[in-house]
């Protein structure tokens, strides 16, 4: 039996991956029928398959290129996608969050294509991992309260504006930061 490359898009971590665009149009549909239990629960479960395709890539050998590239791209498209659902569900998130949330990913996004052309890597770091954790968390904390309105967690709400802000702020800076490192990189050539 032959093994399957790292690079094919049909390897575990690469899959897992892949799964979150269904998962992602799954709880864009549920946030526009106002079903916030199934978008929380279906959110949940993406962010799972964020975990899990790292940890398996590590631990049997399989990380790689096209997983390099794919992770933080379907990571873009549930992120951003849910925050554009979560907006126009009029739920606190304001279309200039929106925008500089998208923004933020879509300069990142070009710019790293620019620096990987060059031969230099450049990968994800502690700013960009503390970003998207505030992402999520920040999902999922108006999701619970969505689900949960008109209960005592109801009474939770200051803590996610909070984290919306405190996202905000680290979409923002880790934005800056990729832009120098981007700059810095791209001066060495």
């Amino acid at each position: 039996m032959s093994r399957v490359s790292p690079n094919s898009l049909t390897t575990v971590p690469n899959l897992l991956s892949l799964s979150r665009v269904p998962l992602g149009i799954v709880v864009f549909a549920a946030i526009a029928h106002g079903l916030w239990a199934a978008a929380l629960a279906v959110f949940l479960l993406a962010t799972l398959t964020d975990w899990l395709d790292g940890w398996y890539a590590r631990r049997y050998g399989l990380a790689s290129a096209v997983g390099r590239s794919l992770d933080p791209l379907t990571d873009k498209f549930l992120i951003c996608g849910t925050f554009i659902y979560l907006q126009s569900a009029n739920v606190g998130v304001l279309p200039w969050m929106v925008t500089v949330v998208v923004g933020r990913e879509i300069l990142v996004t070009g710019l790293r294509g620019i620096v990987e052309a060059t031969g230099k890597k450049f990968g994800a770091d502690w700013f960009g991992k503390l970003k998207t954790t505030l992402q999520c968390a920040a999902i999922i904390a108006i999701l619970t309260l969505k689900t949960f309105e008109g209960t005592e967690l109801a009474r939770w709400e200051l803590a996610w504006w909070v984290l919306l802000y405190a996202m905000l702020v680290a979409t923002v800076g880790s934005g800056i930061q990729y832009v120098v490192k981007a700059a810095k990189l791209l001066r060495q050539e």
